[in-house]
């Protein structure tokens, strides 16, 4: 694993090669998405969070997996498709990943790793849900579902994590964006 989370490469739906390190500067949001899960309906807030506050240096970056019920089953091209037709996004949706298991991408790793816990704000709806159905945690770190939330402040240190249940328009989210979006980037020697 590489020890500067913005240096770990990923694909762009492109094909290209990326890292955190070309939004360098900037608060990143960086969230797993699917379309086909009872949580898509955030991509509707996911971009307003985006129109509200990219002139103030927040990046929302979409990272597609189908780890969690085989909720978002379709290639790059549909999954690009999808989202800017049903919900108009215009943030960045990369290139499909696993986010959990053997097979977990070294970014998500990182970002587990980084925030253990997910801020769920006392809501443990979703979590009883979800052992209901069945599912279990294999690791106490491990995304629990789709649409969980990292915060990433801009010298690349993730500085929160919030549960797939925490909507976008959430107060607390959006108070930990704003705190973050006041504080000066400080330059690194």
């Amino acid at each position: 694993m590489t020890n500067n989370i913005t240096q770990i490469p990923f694909k762009r739906v492109n094909g290209n090669d990326s890292t955190l390190a070309d939004y360098a500067g900037k608060v990143l949001l960086v969230v797993n998405v699917a379309s086909k899960c009872g949580l898509t309906k955030q991509y509707e807030g996911l971009e307003k969070l985006n129109q509200t506050y990219k002139a103030q240096g927040l990046q929302i970056l979409g990272f597609p997996a189908n780890n969690f019920m085989a909720q978002e089953p379709g290639s790059d091209d549909e999954i690009q498709d999808f989202c800017k037709t049903n919900y108009d996004v215009t943030f960045p949706v990369m290139s499909k990943i696993s986010v959990v298991g053997d097979d977990q991408h070294p970014l998500y790793a990182a970002l587990t790793e980084a925030q253990p816990k997910a801020n769920n704000n006392g809501d443990n709806t979703l979590i009883n849900k979800l052992t209901g159905l069945g599912q279990v945690l294999k690791n106490s770190n491990d995304v629990l579902w789709n649409f969980e939330k990292f915060l990433i402040n801009r010298e690349g240190q993730v500085v929160a994590r919030f549960a797939p249940n925490v909507a976008p328009e959430d107060s607390a989210l959006i108070e930990t964006i704003q705190a973050e979006l006041k504080k000066e980037s400080v330059p690194v020697l």
